[in-house]
């Protein structure tokens, strides 16, 4: 048989394929970015068409640099930003709206109706998530309401729902189904059966007739059409759940932190769902490994840092204050502390433990002094007190210590970021050889459904170690920063109540 994996990786700034061998090797990648629109304060918007033209070019592109056709690959794995809302026409494949991204609070009033009504907490214990506009469910909803004749038309099953790994295997097989792991991420699935949860439909006025199959992460779910070759679609999670399955965290309490666009923490909690008592997201991990002898629901805790990597684009392109996110480090390095400069890039609100939609991104500390090197160099310490407190919030939920932290995702090349990460949670940070472990997780669930990949062992084997970060900072030290970090997020939480 084929001896590659193709994994599509779509992402929130760019889309990419890349190609991998029988070991998890990377052969051959390619990369386009999209548009970002930002039609109104705190909306962001996709065109979902763009999204789709980007990754079908990045096929190409991949295939080409491999030197080998699609006929040479065993499967496709698809990894995706998750929560990012398509709705399209079933009879002409075109979306009748632009995508509403997962950064996008337009629907925070209708989420604070709903806490009014009192029914979080039953939310919650259904679908393991809490009522933010950070899901789907409350998009899909506005579209329904918003886009003329959209409600009746989805009702009539006219129109198609998905997030973006169902708007890619639309494109690529005309099927309409989604994987289990980003179908918890919409507020509509149950968290214990896997399957689409009626109340939920009804509470948020979902009409079934437009919802994607559920399916599983690891098997054979449908062909896709790459020219003359019919390729197995094989795998699919959303892009924490594939970088959880990549980082090879199998057993329970093993986490690893993803530092792109925004942040995500997530720990392994193994074949129970584990409620947060500390505002963290209950989510399903994967299911139907079935290769490995382990064809279950497999469940996570995660924290959501909403504005990570984005905030470096911010100094880009906001600020000009670099001509690449590349040169933040050298920038940021060249001062030895941010003398008092504390950054909380609340663009879109802040995500866990605080789930504030109204808080607005604040730097304090300013002096005449302060130069475009603390302001860089508080924008990468940001992104490590964020995750530092979601990682105290799931050891708290989980009762157990961390003893390590697996990294990945761009922004975890950044020595200076990952070692001022260590000195503040005081665990070591441990970033794995390969880093773009979200298209290397999708590859292996695709890997194993065909059998091009041994087991669950051998991709854990596969993990080799690129760098140990020890923590080098005093602990008197790391709590006096996580102090000013903490009065600093207290001013965003307050800005608008005044």
């Amino acid at each position: 048989m084929p001896d590659f994996i193709l994994a599509l990786d779509q992402g929130t700034t760019s889309s990419r394929s890349i190609v991998f061998d029988a070991t998890g090797t990377p052969v051959a990648s390619a990369q386009r970015e999209f548009a970002q629109h930002f039609p109104k304060p705190g909306w962001v918007e996709h065109d979902a068409a763009e999204i789709w033209s980007t990754q079908r070019a990045t096929i190409d592109e991949a295939l080409a640099q491999a030197r080998i056709t699609a006929s040479d690959i065993a499967a496709i794995g698809i990894t995706n930003q998750r929560e990012t809302t398509v709705l399209w026409d079933r009879r002409t494949g075109e979306p009748i709206a632009p995508a509403i991204v997962w950064q996008d609070r337009r629907t925070a009033d209708a989420c604070a109706r709903l806490k009014a009504a009192g029914v979080e907490d039953e939310v919650a214990r259904r679908t393991g998530l809490l009522l933010d506009p950070y899901f789907s469910g409350t998009k899909l909803a506005w579209l329904l309401d918003t886009v003329p004749g959209a409600r009746a038309r989805a009702e009539s099953g006219e129109l198609a729902f998905g997030t973006i790994d169902s708007w890619l295997v639309y494109k690529l097989s005309g099927a309409h189904l989604t994987d289990v792991s980003n179908a918890s991420r919409t507020l509509l699935l149950n968290l214990e059966t896997g399957e689409w949860d009626q109340r939920m439909l009804e509470l948020l006025r979902i009409a079934p007739a437009c919802l994607p199959l559920v399916v599983d992460s690891s098997a054979v779910v449908a062909q896709a059409r790459l020219g003359a070759a019919s390729v197995p679609i094989a795998g699919i999670a959303g892009d924490q759940q594939a970088a959880l399955f990549g980082q090879a965290c199998f057993e329970p309490g093993m986490a690893k932190n993803t530092y792109g666009t925004g942040c995500f923490l997530l720990m392994n909690t193994g074949s129970a769902p584990l409620h947060s008592g500390h505002r963290m997201l209950t989510t399903i991990a994967w299911r139907g490994v079935a290769a490995s002898g382990d064809a279950k629901l497999r469940y996570a805790l995660e924290g959501s840092v909403f504005v990570a990597g984005a905030a470096v684009q911010w100094l880009r392109d906001g600020l000009g204050l670099i001509e690449g996110s590349a040169d933040v480090e050298a920038l940021a390095a060249s001062v030895n502390d941010c003398e008092g400069v504390v950054f909380v890039p609340a663009f879109t609100g802040l995500g866990a433990p605080h789930w504030d939609a109204h808080a607005r991104g604040t730097i304090v500390g300013l002096t005449r002094g302060t130069t475009r090197a603390h302001v860089a160099r508080a924008t990468l310490e940001a992104i490590a007190f964020q995750s530092a407190d979601v990682l105290d919030a799931l050891q708290a939920d989980s009762g157990q210590s961390l003893v390590e932290l697996r990294v990945d995702g761009g922004a975890s090349a950044n020595d200076l970021l990952m070692q001022f990460q260590a000195d503040l949670l005081g665990v070591p940070v441990i970033r794995p050889r390969v880093t773009e472990t979200t298209a290397l997780g999708a590859a292996y669930l695709a890997g194993l459904a065909v059998g091009c990949g041994a087991s669950r062992d051998v991709v854990a084997r596969n993990w080799q170690l690129d760098r140990r970060f020890e923590p080098a900072m005093p602990r008197e030290r790391a709590a006096a920063l996580r102090e000013d970090w903490a009065r600093a997020v207290r001013r965003a939480l307050g800005w608008a109540r005044g």
